[in-house]
Order: structure tokens, then sequence, then C-alpha cells
């Protein structure tokens, strides 16, 4: 009797550890966070997808992703929804720098950390940002066309072009204030026009380019675009004049899509810059996994960062990440070393 009285016992625990493993409750349950960016209209945003989902998926943590076809209204909506389904933490890139703040108070309301991710918002608190340095893709670019043009037009003097992203977005604000600090130190480079396009559009910047083209005659030696869809848009109208080469013309993107990578190693693009995706994405992964694991400590207790960076509202907690010139010449050691692309996806088999 007495074994057969253990047996039972033993069933019935066995039987209670089953079912109470079984449910869903918030002990069992992964911790949510929200990954929000602007758009997957380039080429790029795929990769920061996949690099943040890997990272979470090494840290076990669940991944509430969605973009917003750059509309401020759609990632209004989008966060709402993040808010609902219970994130932790939000990586948000922000479609308006200057009015996003508003959404980072909705998630501060529900105890809800946001981190930066990419582009700077303004005018509104923020708990963490991680970002490339937006004035140094700027620099590289303007010095890559300075080395450019001593050596094709044996001097430092010519007229350019800026193509800058969406009006407003702090990274296009940075990137460009990169590009005029450095040329504005010579005397013989003339800036003919300097334009803003809503979207980050390919064919805005195309139209951009043509009308620059038609207008100046052709007599343009470089544009500098904010990203590489930019480039492409300028390449293309380059292209209609038989001017698509980088002997001819000096262009240089940003983000490193693998067109443009293409571009480089056939010769027509003059540079790209390489952001280092993979590290950026990374990155902001850890980090709210660390601030969604420690919802109540500081940050400075939580994450080491690299500087205090002002947005005129605030001094918050900021992280950059590397960035790298692109050549027809160091392919191999930059976006091709990294996995950023491969070898095949380049140059074909």
């Amino acid at each position: 009797m007495k074994s057969i009285t253990r047996i039972l016992i033993i069933v019935l625990t066995s039987t209670i550890l089953f079912v109470s493993g079984c449910k869903s409750g918030k002990s069992g349950e992964k911790i949510k966070i929200g990954f929000l960016l602007k758009t997957m209209q380039e080429e790029r945003y795929q990769k920061d997808k996949q690099a943040f989902e890997k990272r979470a998926k090494e840290l076990g943590f669940e991944v509430i992703f969605d973009s917003c076809n750059n509309s401020e209204q759609t990632q209004l909506a989008k966060m709402e929804n993040m808010l609902i389904r219970g994130v932790k933490v939000i990586v948000l890139q922000p479609v308006n720098t200057g009015t996003a703040g508003i959404l980072v108070k909705k998630a501060h309301k529900k105890g809800v950390r946001v981190v930066g991710y990419d582009s700077l918002l303004v005018n509104g608190p923020l708990d963490v940002h991680i970002m490339q340095d937006s004035w140094s893709v700027g620099k590289l670019q303007a010095e890559a066309m300075i080395a450019w043009l001593k050596k094709k037009r044996g001097a430092i003097k010519g007229n350019i072009v800026l193509i800058k992203g969406q009006p407003g977005d702090s990274n296009a604000i940075a990137m460009s204030s990169g590009v005029l600090d450095t040329i504005k130190k010579y005397k013989g480079l003339k800036l003919l026009l300097e334009q803003s396009h809503e979207g980050w559009s390919t064919e805005k910047a195309n139209a951009t380019a043509l009308n620059a083209l038609t207008r100046y005659k052709n007599e343009i030696d470089a544009f500098i675009c904010n990203n590489s869809g930019l480039a492409r848009g300028v390449i293309a109208a380059l292209k209609t004049q038989g001017l698509a080469r980088a002997t001819k013309v000096f262009v240089a993107g940003s983000d490193s899509d693998i067109i443009n990578i293409r571009y480089v190693a056939n010769g027509i693009q003059a540079v790209e810059i390489f952001k280092k995706i993979k590290p950026l994405a990374r990155m902001a992964a850890t980090v709210a996994y660390k601030l969604a694991i420690n919802p109540k400590k500081k940050i400075s207790d939580i994450i080491k960062y690299d500087m205090l960076l002002y947005n005129k509202f605030m001094k918050v907690p900021t992280i950059v990440t590397p960035i790298v010139l692109v050549t027809k010449d160091n392919i191999m050691d930059t976006v091709v070393k990294s996995g950023f692309h491969t070898k095949e996806a380049i140059f074909g088999k």
C-alpha cells in the first residue's frame, strides 16, 4: 500500500510540474524589444535588421520589428502598437529628427526606455544614442574629393554639387556639415548647389543632377551625396551625358549598397563610405537588452559610452561606431573582409 501511495505522489508531483512548466506566464516569457526603422527603402536596412535580430537571438530576447516608409504618422502608429504589445525598450530611428521627441515622451510615460539609432533626434529626451559619426562621413567624402581633384585636375579647384537627404534630418545635416566645413577651407572650390531631397529619393536626386548638368553645361567636377541611393540617382543622370566615369566626374555616396560598390569596382563611382552596419545594429541590440534587464538602474551604471552629445534638449549618452572610406583599391579589405558583401556579389563568379 505504501508503495502505491509513493507512486501516486510521484505521478501527481510530475503532473503538477509538467502543467506548471507549460503555462505561459510573465516569468517564462521572453523580453520584448522594439526595433523601429524609418524605412526599408535602402538596401542597407535589410542588413541592419538581420544583424539586430541575430544579436537578439544570441541574447535571448524577442524582437518586435517594424518600419515606417518615411512617414511620421506611420511611425507614431507603429510605436504605439509596440507599446501596446509590451516592449521593454524601443530602438528608434526617427523619420523626423526634429519632432521625434514626442515619440520618446510617449514611451517614457509607459516606463519604456528609448535607444536612438543612427539619426539623432533633437529637442527631445533620449536614454542612449548609437550612431556613426555623420560629420566625419561628410569630411571623408570631401577629403577624398580633394585628393581626386589633385590627381585628375592637378589642383584643388572645381565645381561641386552637394546632394542632401531628407530636409531637417540630423544625419543629413551632420554629413553635409562635414562636407561644407572641409571644402570652405579651399578657395578654388565652388559650391554650385546644395539640395535636400524628401524621402531620400533616388528619383528626385536624379532630377536635381540632370537640372544641374543642364544649367551648368556639364561643367561639374564633383557630386557629394548623403547616401548610396542619392548617388545612384546622380550616376543615372551622368550616364545620359556620357559622364558616368570616376575619371570624369567624382561621385561619393554613403551606405555601401551593393550596386554602388559595383560602381566603385567598375570605375563608375569614385568612393563610398562603409558605415559598418553590423557593429551598429549589434551594439544597439546589446544596449537595449542591458536596459531592459536593468529597468531601474542609471544609464551610467549599465553601459559605457563614448560621449555626452547635446541634442538641443539634453546631453545624451552616445556610443559611436566606425566608418571607412571605400575605394576601388581597398574593396577587398573593407566591405568584403568584413562580410558585408561577398567578392562574388561585387565582381561576379
